[in-house]
């Protein structure tokens, strides 16, 4: 539909007349006379002696005011309403980047690959599903690193996250610091819908905060921090001696991933495959969903150029013509 912003611009539309009944007409400049005593004659031998004023320019110039004042009330075109469903839940990703994350004991399609690879396919997806929340990125290795401050730009997240490198913030892993990180950036931000989801294949070996103080100091910001620990229980190496079982995973801190969870409010998830991390991501979504109520925008277009460029040209031809019979 159309719609004007400014329609009491309407009273504008009989100025032109105002102006020409109220204000007093220009006096006729003095010019030179030539008395024929016989006029008449000259107008019978030549009809177009006397001639009838032309009313095309007036009525040029008053469909060009028209088209003026209806390009100043504005014109718009409104779309088709669009549904933004918006939550106010503030959520952060932290994920692990050390260098136990290259171990390729995940497997997508069939194919062997890397920790990393693996997370950041079901995150990816994860973000995607995020609509309304406001999300952030950390990285973290030896230091923590804010890759993605909060936004609602999910596109920018994946995009920065698909970019990230085993080894970007160094080979050793700083839980403690990630988590001190996520309380910084959401402290001063509305209480009960702080939610930190951690990532890691390890135990914390680096870093000026120990994780179970980090979560003390999380618990009383109100952020929720759920963790995962992620890595297979086995796999097959082949080496000199044979094929071997090892655990992967043995470095994988379980008990400070639950305590961090259960100090703040949240859950200890377990992935040993990109089936159970993509499942521990669905029930993320259960766990905190997306709020139902929904805000609604419509997209605007603006028309008022239409009928200003049409006035223009009209108005320009209102000029020649005043220039040819001038």
């Amino acid at each position: 539909m159309i719609q004007l912003v400014w329609p009491w611009l309407i009273i504008l539309l009989p100025l032109p007349w105002l102006i020409r009944r109220l204000l007093p007409p220009l006096l006729p400049a003095e010019q030179a006379a030539l008395k024929v005593p016989f006029l008449d004659d000259f107008a019978a031998g030549n009809p177009r002696a006397v001639s009838q004023p032309r009313k095309w320019p007036l009525r040029l110039a008053m469909l060009a005011w028209l088209l003026l004042v209806i390009a100043g009330m504005r014109p718009q075109w409104l779309g088709e309403p669009i549904e933004q469903a918006v939550s106010g839940r503030d959520l952060m990703l932290a994920i692990d980047l050390s260098g136990s994350m290259e171990e390729q004991d995940f497997a997508i399609d069939k194919q062997q690959v890397d920790r990393l690879t693996a997370a950041k396919w079901v995150a990816s997806d994860f973000i995607e599903r995020r609509a309304g929340d406001r999300i952030g990125l950390i990285l973290f290795g030896t230091q923590a690193y804010l890759q993605t401050p909060l936004t609602f730009d999910r596109k920018t997240v994946n995009t920065l996250l698909d970019e990230s490198a085993i080894g970007l913030a160094g080979d050793n892993t700083a839980i403690g610091d990630a988590i001190g990180l996520a309380v910084k950036r959401l402290k001063n931000q509305p209480a009960n819908s702080r939610v930190l989801i951690l990532m890691t294949d390890g135990a914390n070996t680096a870093g000026e905060v120990s994780p179970l103080k980090a979560a003390e100091l999380a618990a009383e910001n109100q952020l929720k921090i759920y963790t995962i620990g992620i890595g297979a229980d086995e796999m097959i190496v082949r080496s000199l001696f044979g094929a071997q079982k090892v655990n992967p995973s043995r470095d994988l801190d379980e008990k400070t991933l639950l305590d961090i969870a259960q100090k703040t409010g949240g859950r200890y998830f377990r992935a040993r495959n990109t089936r159970e991390l993509n499942n521990i991501y669905m029930l993320l979504d259960q766990l905190e969903p997306v709020n139902k109520d929904s805000q609604f925008f419509r997209p605007r277009r603006e028309l008022f150029f239409w009928p200003l460029g049409l006035a223009l040209a009209l108005a320009a031809v209102v000029c020649l013509s005043r220039l040819r019979w001038s």
